[in-house]
């Protein structure tokens, strides 16, 4: 078995001290499992939020604010 390489999202470097991956997202595959998604630990802060993701997480914070109905 081959060992896994972790590539920085962040610089697109790899990541060749186990010690120093950080495993920052995990991507759905469209035919079977996804992969993780790794980054520095120096990069780690600075990646930016995926903009689904931050959409979806502003529409369940205001549905529970604003509850619809009762």
């Amino acid at each position: 078995m081959t060992p896994e390489v972790r590539v920085c999202r962040y610089c697109d470097e790899p990541i060749t001290d186990p010690g120093d991956a950080v495993l920052v997202a995990q991507e759905a595959g469209n035919s079977g499992p996804g992969w993780n998604v790794w980054a520095h630990r120096a990069h780690a802060g600075q990646l930016g939020m995926h903009p689904v993701a931050v959409r979806a997480l502003a529409r369940i914070l205001l549905a529970r604010v604003f509850p619809q109905g009762g």
